[in-house]
């Protein structure tokens, strides 16, 4: 199965958890206005990176981290 990331906008606030548990597909950008912003850069990571994308859901403070497979 495949994973895909979804990402609730409205409710990150850009704690940069995400970006520190997987690099490799979360970053976390400035907004001209309110929070910092998670961004995915990749929507469908490979299975090996499963466990590090769910601590990122995981340890998320506002979870807004979705993760399904597909």
């Amino acid at each position: 199965m495949a994973l895909k990331i979804i990402i609730d906008r409205d409710l990150c606030q850009g704690h940069s958890v995400c970006m520190g548990e997987v690099p490799e597909v979360f970053d976390v950008v400035e907004e001209d206005e309110g929070y910092p912003m998670v961004k995915v850069l990749m929507e469908n990571p490979p299975e090996e990176l499963r466990e590090k994308v769910m601590k990122a859901a995981k340890y998320c403070p506002n979870h807004v981290i979705t993760v399904i497979d597909e």
